[in-house]
């Protein structure tokens, strides 16, 4: 059952009985939002039962938040929770830097804690980190957004590697993945991973950063760290796989500048493709990030052909935007605004390859090439796609050589799944 089924069999009070509570007020003519608690949520309102009494080590940024936008650090701090350290991801712990940026190592101004810079952080960095702060106990509390190539999920296994090998307890705060529990796309393989994929996971992964820890934990780790980290995961109520950010009434935090709305989180998978694309800008610099694809050498005929393919799920606007930084900063970009209109069967990934398979007819088209690797391939995980697609492959052709390996991977995680993923 999904929530157009609930909302128009019965309502809210249909939607109340599948995850046992009643949804949210909405006003008049505006869908109601159904009630999710979290896991520092759940956490919270125990008193820190699981926690109390030890010396935490928190990785979080400015997504870790309660539902009037409490920081988890600032609550455990002045509820006297002893912190030995607050580690910050890329963006840094109070997300005031840029796309492949940090925060550094310092005091947080408004706790007096340290706060160490963990972006990009190996497992042995994370061990030395660890030691420094003193901690017996990491609690992880970061808002993922469902993509291989976001690198919070990659501070996730290097933190539980270190964990692991120094036998420290690992707690994972868990919270919704924004865009559904179904997985899509093209699995990495050997020989492509980099900081935009480093492990043998699909594109769009379809799983909270709590069941990607469980996933992580027995199909990695044992190899990777030499055995599995001590691993609890305090659930969500009240999710499953069919919900999305905008059916919850959890509140949305920007998890890095360039990820406003859940919007862009929803095509993110598909549209963060285009960062492998040297002639058109993936919006970056716009207010529409990930929404917003153009480049100086394009035009309206583009995005005619993409609309052309009758995707599912999803429309195209044509759009001209002017970036502010980033590719093509202050020049005049034409191409295309995405806009979905039904995520039940909007397939992100999917959409993006008809995008790609378009623009590559224009003579405007350049794959990006950094230090003579091209960048679509770390992103996709091989180079499948982009000869492919060189080679006059269509939509459906590129997205069904990868149907075997999606399926084996949906096989693969569904012992680590912790919600319900009927119809996902």
């Amino acid at each position: 059952m999904n929530r157009r089924d609930l909302l128009t069999a019965g309502s809210a009070g249909a939607a109340a009985a599948l995850i046992g509570s009643a949804p949210a007020a909405a006003a008049p003519g505006v869908l109601p939002r159904l009630p999710v608690r979290t896991g520092m949520d759940k956490l919270a309102a125990s008193g820190w039962d699981a926690i109390r009494g030890e010396r935490i080590g928190v990785i979080s940024n400015p997504t870790g938040v309660d539902r009037q936008y409490r920081h988890l650090v600032d609550r455990m701090h002045a509820d006297g929770v002893t912190i030995g350290g607050v580690f910050g991801p890329e963006h840094g712990f109070r997300g005031s830097a840029q796309a492949g940026g940090s925060e550094g190592t310092g005091i947080d101004a408004r706790t007096g804690l340290t706060v160490y810079d963990a972006y990009l952080a190996s497992p042995a960095r994370w061990g030395e980190m660890f030691t420094a702060a003193g901690v017996r106990t990491v609690v992880f509390d970061i808002q993922d957004v469902g993509a291989r190539f976001y690198t919070y999920i990659y501070t996730l296994y290097d933190s539980m590697a270190a964990a692991a090998r120094l036998g420290l307890r690992y707690v994972v705060l868990d919270r919704p993945n924004p865009i559904g529990g179904r997985a899509y796309g093209p699995m990495m393989t050997d020989g492509f991973t980099s900081g935009v994929g480093r492990l043998k996971i699909v594109q769009q992964h379809g799983m909270t950063v709590g069941e990607l820890a469980r996933f992580y934990n027995g199909e990695f780790l044992p190899a990777d760290a030499g055995k599995q980290v001590k691993l609890e995961v305090i659930t969500c109520r009240g999710w499953h796989g069919r919900l999305h950010a905008g059916d919850t009434d959890l509140p949305w935090v920007l998890p890095s500048p360039n990820m406003p709305t859940p919007d862009t989180a929803e095509v993110y998978p598909g549209t963060g493709m285009f960062e492998g694309v040297s002639s058109l800008s993936e919006g970056r610099g716009t207010t529409r990030p990930f929404e917003l694809i153009g480049g100086p050498g394009f035009d309206y005929r583009w995005g005619d052909r993409v609309t052309a393919l009758k995707l599912p799920g999803v429309r195209f606007r044509e759009a001209y935007f002017t970036p502010t930084f980033n590719k093509f900063s202050g020049q005049l970009c034409a191409g295309i605004e995405v806009k979905v209109t039904d995520q039940a069967v909007y397939d992100p990934i999917r959409t993006a390859v008809g995008m790609l398979v378009e623009a590559r007819k224009e003579a405007a088209f350049v794959w990006r090439l950094d230090s003579s690797r091209y960048w679509i391939d770390l992103l996709t995980g091989s180079s499948r796609l982009r000869t492919m697609i060189d080679a006059g492959a269509a939509t459906d052709e590129v997205v069904g050589a990868w149907a075997g390996e999606l399926a084996a991977f949906d096989q693969r995680r569904r012992p680590y799944l912790l919600y319900p993923r009927s119809g996902a």
